[in-house]
């Protein structure tokens, strides 16, 4: 049902007009698709009808417009060929709409959730371009071959591009008069704001214009007299009587005939296939970027098939050309579609002869229109920035439907696509990085989404080229779906060929269906051991490399959970980091360090104090750190405060009204120097911030003397060359740290 309210939201108006246009561009589509496809020009004209009452009130799809398909017209006329009759063609439609019934009941609708969306783009970009060279022809008064006529190769014998050899000789004064003022009249009818915005469209001017210049050059006569195939020619019948003697019934008796069962699946196949492909083109056309339901459709479809095959018309499918008008036209919901309908069965049933009147070459000029618009270079630039995986599916699917037909070309198009898809996945089924864990290096095979058995020979390689004693990591934790000969491949590789190898293989990620568990078997914290062998020197080198890790986006692969496990019993940190409480500075993070790795003190400005010193003391001489990082950075708020209190007396209130912290800010302006207060009160906010992060450096450097000074323990330590003090600076803008060196340096 049509919903009720969308009257009442202001768009009946807007449907009514995008109706109209679109029954005035599908009246003389409909004659040409049922001519070209060899069929009674009525039955183009009744799957017009069907297609946009029946099919327009049971479909979902808000824009999509439906009725005969270019893109059948070679299937149709072969089919009627093959049966030997239009009545026998009929039940073969019947079985069609059937067969399309129970695909939508079926849910094949989902089908369309599987065209890539370069395909879909490269879809509507050649239906522009073959609107466009097509309707030139029709423009100009050329009119050899139907309206509507879509295929590359065509009735005459010409091509599409041949055609255009045929138009010196071809072309109709008056017709071609009557296009091109109907041409330009869209193009300034669609710059002009105000004529834009008008209740009156633009198509309906144009029908109007080209009957008042046809009635003028026939009482002109000559050249310009306009008739015949250059008109729209819609059967008349002389009653109503006669206009329903144009019904034709389908022939039951060739019921038991296997090929009218052929010809059926055969239609249903392909008016399905064209139907999901234009439902999707058109969702994307719709400014709203509604999605239609596309089993509904084909529940839609298939019903209107079956009407159509058991009235006499044509098959119908969702036709791009009559939706993309409709849409251009400003349709909001399926009431345009199906106003449309009705359009056609009034017309055709009371006003035939005011409907010949009308020249093709105006609503050749209307087609031309919306095919610019389809194919406008902003499209095709914005497919070739997405590089060639899109751009080349796009390109071949556009050039093949311009030179074969829709179906051939969609066809051609998904390969490519599927192609490229293969290809990715055979030369990146994994990602291989090798990571630098505490314990040892380890090579991450990183798993991609789906992993088939194209991809057996890749992974196969990767693990086998792995050197002897190597560590990998199996990471399956992005991965949907891993092919039965690649799990094998995993099973086989750990349990019987890594042994052999020297080869150790860990687990992570995996699926409980796949019946592979985590298992992670190297070193990715801080151990007894670890902690033992290692110098200062080399303590300060797995920082170096974790900053780069962080601020490079390259953090190693942690199981925190484990971590959490493996720790639990005790913990050898390697270091104790001295920061400040910033929130964009916490040390682990910007390590890259895990749980049980460093001691983490954290005080507003890196200040120490003899509680700092004994949680120092406790860390170097009790649990064994290796290293003292005093760690400052740029843009510190405690910092600024000092300084601003020392140099400006802003923020007096911090002397007064905080009294705990106080002490710290003394602490941090024992690092101003006299004339650190000379270029502050002169500088602008960029020179104070160079001022406030060299203070801040200062700060660093006093706290790590002070360690060495005020506590005999790590002044022992350090003299003993078991612990060293460093420091550093981290930039809160880049993430990169700076490290320097004290005195007291192993």
């Amino acid at each position: 049902m049509i919903p009720a309210q969308s009257v009442y939201r202001g768009t009946f108006l807007s449907d009514a007009v995008a109706g109209l246009v679109v029954f005035l561009v599908a009246l003389p589509l409909c004659l040409g698709v049922a001519l070209a496809s060899n069929a009674p020009l009525f039955s183009g004209i009744l799957a017009g009808i069907v297609g946009g009452i029946v099919v327009g009130l049971l479909s979902g799809s808000h824009t999509s417009v439906s009725g005969p398909a270019a893109g059948l017209t070679a299937i149709v006329a072969a089919q009627i060929a093959l049966l030997g009759s239009f009545d026998t063609f009929l039940l073969a439609v019947v079985i069609a709409g059937v067969i399309q019934i129970g695909m939508g009941i079926a849910r094949a609708g989902i089908l369309s959730a599987f065209f890539p969306t370069s395909v879909i783009k490269g879809l509507l970009a050649a239906i522009g371009a073959i609107l466009i060279l097509k309707q030139i022809p029709h423009l100009l008064g050329r009119d050899t071959d139907p309206e509507g006529e879509m295929s590359f190769v065509q009735p005459d014998h010409e091509n599409t591009f041949s055609e255009f050899g045929e138009l010196l000789g071809g072309i109709h004064p008056g017709a071609a008069a009557i296009g091109l003022a109907s041409f330009a009249l869209l193009m300034f009818w669609d710059r002009c704001r105000p004529l834009k915005k008008s209740v009156v469209p633009s198509a309906l001017v144009v029908v109007l214009l080209g009957v008042g210049l046809s009635q003028l050059f026939h009482l002109i006569g000559g050249a310009l007299l306009i008739e015949g195939n250059h008109l729209v020619q819609v059967p008349v019948s002389e009653n109503l009587a006669g206009f329903f003697g144009f019904l034709r019934l389908p022939d039951f008796s060739q019921w038991s005939n296997p090929a009218v069962y052929t010809a059926g699946l055969t239609i249903a196949i392909v008016a399905t296939l064209e139907t999901l492909l234009n439902l999707e083109a058109v969702d994307k056309l719709d400014p709203q970027q509604r999605e239609s339901p596309a089993s509904r459709e084909l529940v839609a479809q298939g019903i209107g098939n079956l009407i159509v095959g058991l009235i006499g018309g044509i098959p119908v499918t969702s036709v791009i050309v009559r939706s993309s008008v409709n849409i251009n036209a400003g349709g909001k919901t399926r009431l345009a579609a199906v106003i449309h309908g009705m359009l056609l069965v009034v017309c055709v049933m009371f006003l035939p002869t005011v409907l010949n009147l009308i020249p093709l070459s105006c609503l050749a000029a209307i087609l031309l229109a919306t095919g610019i618009k389809l194919i406008s270079p902003q499209l095709i630039r914005e497919m070739w920035r997405e590089g060639r995986y899109q751009f080349v599916p796009f390109i071949v699917t556009l050039v093949s439907i311009v030179l074969t037909d829709l179906v051939i070309g969609v066809t051609i198009g998904l390969a490519v696509s599927i192609a490229f898809i293969l290809n990715s996945n055979l030369r990146r089924p994994l990602r291989r990085i090798v990571e630098k864990h505490l314990g040892d290096e380890v090579l991450r095979i990183e798993l991609a989404s789906q992993v088939s058995f194209l991809n057996r020979a890749a992974l196969e390689r990767a693990l086998r080229s792995a050197p002897r004693g190597t560590h990998i990591l199996l990471d399956a934790h992005n991965t949907d779906y891993i092919d039965p000969d690649i799990l094998s491949l995993i099973r086989e590789f750990k349990e019987q060929t890594a042994p052999v190898l020297g080869v150790q293989v860990s687990l992570r990620g995996f699926r409980d269906r796949y019946h592979l568990h985590d298992e992670i078997q190297f070193v990715d914290y801080s151990t007894r051991d670890l902690q033992d062998k290692l110098s200062s020197t080399q303590v300060l080198q797995i920082l170096r490399e974790g900053n780069e890790r962080f601020r490079t986006g390259r953090q190693l692969t942690r199981d925190l959970s484990r971590q959490v496990l493996v720790t639990a019993p005790g913990q050898h940190p390697l270091a104790v980091v001295l920061s400040c409480i910033d929130s964009r500075t916490p040390a682990e993070l910007l390590f890259d360090l895990g749980l049980g790795d460093i001691f983490s003190i954290r005080m507003a400005g890196n200040v120490t104090s003899s509680k700092v010193l004994g949680s120092m003391e406790y860390g170097c001489a009790v649990a064994g750190a290796k290293l003292i990082l005093v760690m400052g950075h740029t843009r510190c708020g405690a910092v600024t405060a000092a300084v601003e209190l020392a140099c400006t007396h802003n923020n007096a209130e911090l002397a007064t009204g905080c009294q705990h912290l106080q002490p710290i800010v003394e602490d941090i302006q024992q690092s101003i120097e006299a004339a650190t207060c000379d270029r502050v009160r002169s500088a602008n906010p960029t020179e104070k911030n160079a001022v406030v992060d060299q203070v801040a450096r200062r700060n660093v450097e006093r706290e790590m003397a002070r360690i060495v000074e005020e506590s005999d323990t790590i002044r022992w330590l350090v003299e003993a060359n078991r612990v060293a003090v460093v420091g550093a600076m981290y930039d809160v803008a880049t993430g990169e740290i700076e490290f320097f060196e004290g005195p007291h340096r192993n």
